[in-house]
């Protein structure tokens, strides 16, 4: 095993099973080597668990490697595909040496210990539905591409086959995930979230979000015009022209946090991420645009239930990243936002005494409207009538399956939402899951 050779992918999260199965197909012979031996078994299982991986464990192991290791050539072609230049032949390079760890013989390495653990791992079954750290997507995707690069033919179908994959799914957290939140680490704890994936002495982690509701836009009954408003925006934002920052005001239970939802799972196959960050974390906004900027993805920073109150002063970080600050907002960025407050910052009656007290009682007034004017798109979610309220009942109740009558359904859903936050979608769903929870 080469590994000391490779180039380009040389630094790994979970290198150390990699570290140890070349240490271990040596010469595995010693005492010490038989306890390597069950340490690489342990490992690898381990890794299966916790990722929801079957069949060859060291091939997907492998795999997972070549998936999650950001480089020159892995983000260079993810999205866009192969490249140009002397870089493919470094990569061919490393994919030389990484063909002949798909190709080794690892149940060779049970003889010396009259063991059959290998043999066990190259056909393993997990009878887990979901994994820890990986969805089902994710997971197949992995096991899938392991199985294609074990039956590559030559060095050069293998790295074709690589190719194709950061290309169609992209390559680390950014490729294997849609969405993140933010999190303050010290650089340690990041360096082990991320190995040397991670950009250097920053304290601030972008963590993937691994269990995301599965939510369409269709799902959301009405508003067909404030959706269309919002996949008009997202699809130029994709497609590389001009878009702009995004606000969805109204009021509670509409939908509006739902519409980001389904925004990201319309669009997550052309590249669309998102990263949800609460006001209180605005300090790290330059951090993580600087972290996301130079990628082939197009990311959403989305904030939901925005608003301020008249004392809070996080919102000039977020007015300076939207526009006004020295440094330009990079292409590849947007910011959506969700708020039940049209101009976001909270304004009270007692502001009018306020400002007859002050010389210059217009630029106040500026001063609170100018973050809601930096949101070039504004799309507004009311709450719905009485009988679109109903209409929203009868839907869901038709997509539930249920078989009440319409006239007992509708007498139900009155008497629901007079005691259950009035009426909203949110009401309506769930006032249906409530019928479909008791066997209605």
């Amino acid at each position: 095993m080469r590994t000391e050779e490779l180039i380009l992918y040389r630094h790994f999260k979970h290198g150390e099973i990699l570290r140890k199965m070349t240490e271990l197909a040596l010469d595995p012979k010693s005492e010490r080597d038989r306890g390597l031996y069950f340490e690489v078994l342990h490992d690898l299982i381990e890794l299966a668990g916790s990722h929801g991986y079957s069949g060859n464990l060291w091939h997907t192991y492998l795999t997972y490697l070549l998936a999650n290791n950001e480089n020159a050539y892995s983000m260079a072609c993810e999205i866009r595909g192969k490249i140009e230049g002397s870089i493919n032949r470094v990569a061919l390079h490393d994919f030389a040496i990484f063909k002949e760890l798909f190709d080794y013989d690892i149940v060779s390495l049970d003889a010396p210990f009259a063991e059959n653990g290998m043999a066990l791992i190259k056909d393993y079954v997990n009878d887990k539905a979901e994994s820890k750290l990986f969805n089902k997507r994710i997971r197949d995707r992995i096991c899938d591409l392991s199985v294609q690069l074990k039956n590559t033919a030559s060095v050069e179908e293998f790295a074709d086959r690589v190719t194709e994959f950061y290309k169609e799914y992209g390559v680390g957290k950014f490729g294997l995930h849609k969405a993140f939140r933010v999190e303050h680490m010290s650089r340690e704890e990041v360096l082990i979230e991320d190995g040397n994936n991670a950009l250097a002495g920053s304290e601030v982690y972008i963590k993937p979000i691994t269990n995301i509701a599965h939510v369409t836009l269709d799902d959301l009954v009405g508003y067909e015009s404030a959706k269309q408003q919002l996949r008009e925006n997202t699809e130029a934002f994709l497609a590389g022209r001009k878009a702009n920052n995004c606000l969805l005001f109204g009021d509670a239970g509409t939908g509006k946090s739902s519409s980001i939802k389904g925004i990201l799972n319309a669009y997550y196959d052309r590249g669309l991420r998102i990263i949800e960050m609460y006001k209180h974390q605005f300090r790290d906004l330059n951090e993580v645009i600087a972290q996301i900027k130079n990628r082939n993805y197009k990311f959403i920073i989305y904030m939901d239930d925005l608003s301020f109150e008249d004392f809070e002063i996080e919102y000039k970080y977020l007015k300076a990243v939207i526009e006004g600050g020295l440094e330009r907002k990079p292409e590849n960025v947007l910011i959506y936002a969700t708020s039940n407050r049209r101009h976001l910052i909270r304004e009270k009656y007692s502001d009018k005494a306020d400002r007859d007290e002050e010389l210059h009682t217009n630029d106040t007034v500026q001063e609170k409207l100018s973050l809601a004017s930096r949101f070039g798109v504004t799309i507004f979610f009311r709450s719905p009538d009485k009988k679109e309220f109903e209409h929203i009942v009868t839907e869901l109740a038709k997509r539930e399956g249920l078989t009440m009558s319409e006239e007992e359904l509708l007498y139900k859903a009155n008497q629901w939402e007079l005691y259950h936050g009035g009426l909203s979608g949110r009401t309506a769903a769930q006032f249906i899951d409530y019928l479909s929870g008791t066997g209605v």
